[in-house]
């Protein structure tokens, strides 16, 4: 049981967050089962409509009545495209071709829906928002505030941790460049501090509760975690491969069929580094980097090619978004992981 501060804000038997996820992985009998286990599920509703949103919230509260949370992503403005797009779209043209697409195009530039995304998260009932890429603007920080939601920050630097305490966050993910999917970082630079370094380093920099990310797959990694000061541990690709993940078969198989030095941080599939296993479109595209466009342009540029591919079994051309620890994979239900990973915590070993 945990009964720490952060646990009791979270209202939370055990000091274990399943990550947000964006991009299909959080089903809501994933979010719910681990909030049913006794830890926590988030949900990544960072490409979800507003109307998606509120129907997987209202999915969640109908398979649970304990707390989950919700990740959005920190309004940015739009960037800069090149000049010429052209070596972007021949970049990619050989592999639409190969699923039988049309010639990549770019599309308009994606409409912001966070005010509406937040609006929706902040009737969800909801416990926490969580949220990454920046500082929340202080008008949501005061919406979600007068809701009683707690607010969490992704910080992958001490820097970055100490300015999401002073916009007056409730804890901050301390996320290890181990990580799978995108870095959280918004500071200037790209900070690759690894977990085990990160963490103490933020609790010593910090008065708020620290959550530590990044390669964490079981229960041993979550004590080691709570040993360096972290209040909870936040773990994402160690649920990628329950049944309840929402990632096709062949992502999952990737996942149990890889090891550590075969993921990488990418710029290729979204325009924003990412760790995920190497494939032939991250590699291809990799040796060209000036060939990818910025987020979120890359990102809806890929798309038709990755939800293609996904209907069709084909991982050589999905982001196959992964941390370091996922030779700890394993193929169980997301409660029987949480009574695993809860057994392995408090195992004396």
């Amino acid at each position: 049981m945990c009964g720490n501060t952060l646990c009791q804000q979270l209202a939370i038997k055990h000091p274990i967050i399943k990550a947000p996820m964006a991009g299909g992985v959080d089903r809501p009998e994933l979010v719910a089962a681990v909030s049913n286990s006794g830890g926590m599920g988030f949900i990544g509703g960072a490409y979800l409509t507003p109307d998606q949103l509120a129907a997987d919230c209202k999915s969640i509260s109908q398979l649970t009545d304990k707390p989950f949370g919700i990740n959005l992503f920190v309004p940015e403005p739009l960037p800069a495209l090149p000049d010429n797009i052209e070596p972007a779209l021949n970049a990619l043209k050989p592999f639409f071709e190969e699923l039988q697409l049309p010639p990549p195009t770019l599309p308009a530039a994606p409409a912001s829906s966070f005010e509406q995304q937040l609006a929706v998260a902040l009737n969800s009932g909801a416990r926490a928002l969580s949220f990454t890429f920046g500082l929340l603007p202080d008008a949501a920080m005061a919406a979600a505030r007068a809701k009683g939601i707690l607010l969490v920050g992704t910080a992958t630097s001490v820097e970055e941790a100490i300015a999401l305490e002073k916009s007056g966050v409730d804890a901050v993910v301390a996320q290890g460049s181990e990580a799978g999917g995108h870095r959280g970082g918004f500071l200037p630079g790209n900070a690759q501090i690894g977990t085990l370094a990160l963490i103490p380093q933020i609790v010593s920099a910090v008065q708020i509760p620290v959550i530590a990310a990044g390669g964490i797959m079981n229960g041993q990694g979550i004590r080691a975690a709570l040993q360096l000061g972290a209040s909870a541990a936040q773990l994402g690709t160690a649920f990628m491969t329950c049944p309840e993940s929402g990632i096709p078969d062949a992502y999952k198989q990737a996942i149990l069929n890889s090891s550590a030095e075969q993921t990488r941080l990418t710029t290729a599939f979204s325009g924003r580094h990412a760790r995920g296993i190497v494939n032939r479109v991250m590699d291809q595209l990799d040796q060209t980097p000036e060939a990818i466009l910025p987020f979120p342009y890359q990102n809806s540029l890929t798309r038709p090619m990755r939800t293609a591919a996904a209907q069709m079994g084909k991982a050589d051309y999905l982001s196959l978004w992964a941390g370091q620890g996922l030779g700890l994979a394993r193929e169980l239900t997301a409660n029987e992981l949480m009574i695993m990973l809860i057994e392995e915590m408090s195992a004396n070993r």
